[in-house]
């Protein structure tokens, strides 16, 4: 039994990295102005953040079910069975959307798992990794599926915000709560816990974010996730908006921290995270691995 991996763009795996790793990623829409556009395909980060930053009305949206009904179906003409690993049920509905189509489609019910194991960006591509890694070792679908769902809540991400403007925009701050906070100078740290985004603490200068960070991961490993670091099934990742220079220099602060944890990726943070934060934030994520 061949088993096809198949994820979205909000994983940061680009479409070229996907053929390397023979998976499929669907690329996500993004709107800005009115007009649409895909993640990695006929938009890249660079063209998101100009536009953004140029104060156009950018969002994200879920992808129309056809469109990835016609990946799943072209995945399933050489594979047996799909495993599909979207975004956190928790940030969109997209999750549901593809569950209750691929149940109630002849052609996908009992071939395509979709799965609502809560994860974004850089733990959603830990997830796809483990994947692809139970597929090549022969894992059937039900035991890929297994093994995501059981595992679904040993994650974390902690994200520096490096400006207000863009959760003043999106409504998450008042204009007068913004504001102050720009008047302030003050980061806030936000955390993604497997749903919401959600407040975690607020500094004022970058290196008190990246303590704070790591602080995070530091109380998680030591509480949540103490048996999966003494087994050595933890690993550490960063990601960025925009913001690659700072990304590298932190996960070498990172690595000093935690010198016996598998240090894995620098990625960019997922665009439909990212249309809520702006340019110049760091985060930092810790998840469980197969």
């Amino acid at each position: 039994m061949k088993t096809a991996i198949i994820t979205d763009s909000n994983s940061g795996i680009t479409q070229s990295e996907a053929k390397e790793l023979g998976i499929y990623v669907v690329p996500m829409p993004v709107l800005i102005d009115g007009e649409l556009y895909f993640e990695d395909l006929t938009l890249s980060q660079e063209q998101f953040y100009e536009k953004l930053q140029g104060d156009a009305n950018v969002s994200t949206s879920q992808p129309n079910p056809l469109d990835v009904g016609e990946i799943w179906a072209k995945a399933l003409k050489d594979y047996d069975s799909v495993i599909y690993i979207p975004m956190s049920s928790g940030l969109s509905e997209t999750c549901h959307t593809l569950q209750h189509y691929a149940a109630t489609e002849e052609q996908f019910n009992g071939k395509v798992y979709v799965v609502d194991n809560q994860r974004i960006s850089i733990t959603q591509r830990q997830s796809v990794m483990d994947a692809l890694k139970l597929a090549n070792e022969g894992k059937t679908a039900e035991e890929i599926y297994k093994f995501l769902m059981d595992t679904k809540m040993e994650s974390s991400i902690y994200i520096m915000v490096d400006t207000l403007k863009y959760l003043k925009k999106g409504g998450r701050l008042t204009p007068a709560v913004a504001a102050i906070g720009t008047l302030l100078k003050i980061k806030p740290v936000l955390q993604i816990q497997g749903e919401k985004l959600d407040q975690y603490a607020k500094v004022r200068k970058l290196a008190d974010a990246k303590t704070t960070m790591i602080n995070a991961i530091k109380k998680d490993f030591q509480n949540r996730f103490s048996e999966l670091v003494a087994a050595g099934k933890m690993t550490i990742s960063v990601a960025h908006t925009a913001n690659l220079e700072e990304a590298e220099k932190f996960i070498k602060e990172i690595q000093a921290e935690f010198p016996d944890v598998e240090i894995n990726f620098i990625n960019p943070l997922s665009l439909s995270v990212s249309c809520h934060i702006g340019p110049g934030a760091l985060a930092v994520a810790c998840s469980t691995k197969y």
